[in-house]
């Protein structure tokens, strides 16, 4: 490659392309460094991880139908293990922290009033492997339906752009944003205002930068959730008001 040849254009692509691979996994670094600090997950809402899991399946899926910029492949590709990362940690965490033994529970329970809050990591690998086999025999069936591929592409990223969403609901059951890192939301702001105007500039489909700009909503849904909790804290979360940065 002549570097000689290079313009200032190409230099901020390669740039925006290193910022989409690497970019998603950051915010939730600050989570996760909480979590084996404290020996504590209650603040966190595994159910991101799931959503973050079916939505990069999804996506890893979409390519094969419609072709894509690599760095949006590469960034589902590490969000998958990232997120496998943050699940085994919080199920690590979890079990340890059990003075008393409970019942301990798995996949092959078939019992779904404890959907992916089993208590053994394999579980949560197994069902993923399911997912990704089940989608992918199915891609190579319809693949030349576009229905069925545009339905999968809308499907990967209006799933993403619900991320928030288990988060935003648990503070709201909790009344109560502690032990939920504030980083990890600024970051996901961040993250999706340069995301979506990154799908924009780039002509991604029309579904990335709708389902980006609705992220942008949750996360200050959820941010605003933070200002709420700590102007009006409640007795069950006055203890444990502090956040994690």
């Amino acid at each position: 490659m002549d570097l000689s040849k290079l313009t200032l254009s190409d230099i901020v692509t390669a740039i925006a392309s290193g910022a989409m691979i690497f970019g998603g996994v950051v915010p939730y670094i600050p989570q996760y460094r909480t979590i084996r600090r404290t020996l504590n997950c209650e603040g966190f809402s595994p159910f991101v991880c799931f959503v973050l899991l079916i939505a990069n399946i999804l996506r890893v899926t979409f390519w094969f139908g419609k072709r894509f910029e690599y760095p949006l492949l590469a960034q589902s590709i590490l969000m998958i293990g990232a997120m496998l990362a943050m699940v085994e940690l919080c199920v690590r965490v979890r079990n340890k922290s059990e003075i008393v033994q409970s019942k301990q529970h798995s996949l092959r329970d078939m019992d779904w009033s404890y959907f992916w809050k089993w208590t053994d990591f394999l579980s949560y690998v197994e069902f993923i492997l399911f997912v990704a086999v089940v989608l992918g025999f199915s891609t190579y069936l319809f693949i030349d339906f576009s229905a069925y591929v545009e339905t999968i592409g809308f499907l990967s990223v209006f799933i993403e752009a619900m991320l928030g969403t288990p988060q935003l609901y648990q503070n709201y059951t909790k009344r109560s944003t502690a032990g939920m890192s504030v980083t990890m939301v600024v970051m996901w702001l961040c993250g999706d205002a340069f995301k979506t105007g990154y799908f924009i500039m780039r002509s991604a489909p029309m579904q990335f930068w709708l389902c980006g700009t609705l992220q942008i909503g949750v996360d200050i849904a959820i941010l605003s959730q933070v200002f709420y909790y700590t102007m009006h804290p409640t007795r069950s979360g006055a203890a444990t008001s502090r956040h994690p940065h």
